[in-house]
Order: C-alpha cells, then structure tokens, then sequence
C-alpha cells in the first residue's frame, strides 16, 4: 500500500552507457527484466520499483529516492516548512505528477502523486 513518506521508487541515470548496454548488465548479472517508456527511460520491479533515465537533460546525476505523496501540494509545504529546499517545483510526467528537493545534507529525493 502507498503511503505518504515511504520509499517508492528509484531512478537511477543511464547516462554514462546506452540504455540498452545498461538493460543487457543487469539482464545478465540479475536476471532484470524491464518495461520501456520510450527510447531513454526502462523501468523494472525487482523489489523495488525503479527506472533507468538515459535522457542527459532528464536524469539526475545521481541514484534519486523518490517518495510517494497522497497529497503532493501539503508534502511540497511540509518539506519546505522542515527546510528542504525545492529544487523543480511540481511537473506532470507519465503517470503522475513530481517535485524534486535537497536535504540540509544535499541529498536530491523525489516526490510523486497518481
């Protein structure tokens, strides 16, 4: 079951390979399989929902946590009222809506709504 806060989802960047070099690794090495969004993004359920990001301008340079949000316009304020910084205010993507932001540590995380 969703739930506001919990872990949801990891996107990771494919950028420094293919998209398709970076599936047939993981094929391979731990029997992944994946459902592709187009020419640069795959996703894959191996426990945890997840997703490559092959497109530069779209993916972080960085592993980025992504956190599911019930209500993402009072996770957005209550993220901003604990000191997260927002750093893309809330966009539309293929199955839902997201905002990224940064932790007092630096850390870049993610949060989506349906």
């Amino acid at each position: 079951m969703k739930q506001t806060g919990k872990l949801d989802y990891l996107e990771m960047p494919a950028t420094g390979g293919t998209l398709d070099s970076v599936k047939a690794f993981y094929s391979a090495a731990f029997s992944w399989s994946f459902t592709d969004y187009g020419p640069t993004y795959a996703a894959f359920d191996e426990g945890l929902d997840g997703g490559f990001q092959a497109e530069s301008t779209e993916a972080s340079g960085k592993p980025l946590p992504v956190l599911y949000s019930e209500n993402l316009e009072e996770t957005l304020e209550a993220v901003e009222n604990a000191g997260g910084k927002i750093v893309k205010p809330i966009f539309s993507f293929p199955g839902g809506r997201r905002f990224h932001f940064t932790d007092p540590a630096g850390n870049e995380l993610a949060v989506w709504a349906e």
